[in-house]
């Protein structure tokens, strides 16, 4: 008996390593070793990566030179080079590097976040409209994060209701895109289904994206579902870059590689070299000093 997947034809992969990776690396990289990585990484054929982040380097110290990385990364045509921007004055230090795309972020839990961004959901959707306005006036796209959409680490399990309210709201502010995040990767299929039927039922799909962590070794499996459901983008993180800061020691994103893997053997057209990207991703890891964490490039490479 044969197994038949009514999924996409084509999926579209947000690149997160240099900005959500990152972020979570203990090692420091230099604007050039940054540079280095994004001009590989668009030389794979990704077309959207997100370079940088303009929240304040008190917090994300690894994120304190994005302008100059913006600045210095060789442009390619039809490559989207985004960055997070969580104020008016993040946007506007984006535009002046040269950003072509900004995202802004929320969360589906009260709890994360007071203790992420110190404000209630309500306050941070006040806080980032500014950047939305802003960014239409600009004729800029802006992309909306949604956090904990699959559990919290300090509430637990999260209300899909909850996650609807917040990703209606991002999405009649003018975001073109909502990605839906299960940050510390506690989801499983049957939550992520129950969670895209309640969203599709009111939502459009091609407006919503998985990003899906790789903490208990479910990203793969709810990237699945979502297919089934007809979602087509989906972030993911070269070499698996950035650890799960709720839970010591355990993986974060899911890889890239591991994401392409699947999809190239499902005839799922990406317009990704898979066999550049493994080289991306050893590149990157021995530069960190740490264990590549995709296991189709350990596979591939070996």
């Amino acid at each position: 008996m044969s197994l038949v997947l009514d999924v996409p034809n084509s999926v579209s992969i947000v690149e997160v390593g240099p900005r959500d990776g990152l972020q979570n690396e203990k090692t420091p990289l230099t604007v050039e070793d940054k540079v280095t990585l994004v001009n590989a990484l668009s030389d794979t054929g990704l077309q959207r990566i997100e370079a940088g982040s303009f929240v304040s380097p008190k917090w994300v110290p690894q994120m304190a030179n994005s302008s100059q990385v913006l600045a210095s990364i060789r442009r390619k045509d039809g490559v989207i080079y985004s960055a997070l921007t969580p104020n008016l004055r993040g946007f506007e230090d984006a535009v002046a590097a040269g950003a072509n795309e900004v995202a802004v972020f929320g969360a589906a839990s009260e709890s994360f976040s007071q203790k992420n961004i110190n404000c209630s959901i309500e306050q941070s959707i006040e806080r980032f409209t500014p950047v939305i306005e802003a960014a239409k006036l600009a004729g800029m796209p802006v992309r909306g994060y949604v956090s904990c959409v699959l559990g919290c680490p300090y509430e637990g399990a999260i209300s899909p209701q909850a996650v609807l309210e917040v990703s209606k709201t991002l999405l009649s502010l003018g975001c073109y895109e909502v990605s839906l995040g299960d940050t510390i990767g506690v989801g499983t299929p049957k939550k992520t289904s129950q969670l895209l039927s309640l969203l599709l039922s009111q939502l459009p799909m091609n407006n919503l994206a998985l990003h899906m962590h790789d903490t208990y070794g479910q990203a793969l499996a709810n990237v699945l579902i979502g297919l089934q459901h007809g979602i087509s983008n989906f972030d993911a993180s070269v070499a698996g870059l950035g650890g799960c800061p709720y839970a010591k020691g355990a993986s974060g994103n899911l890889a890239t590689e591991d994401l392409l893997y699947m999809l190239s053997n499902m005839d799922i057209e990406t317009g990704v070299d898979l066999s550049k990207l493994i080289k991306v991703g050893h590149n990157i890891s021995v530069k960190l000093d740490r264990q590549n964490g995709a296991k189709a490039g350990i596979a591939l490479s070996s």
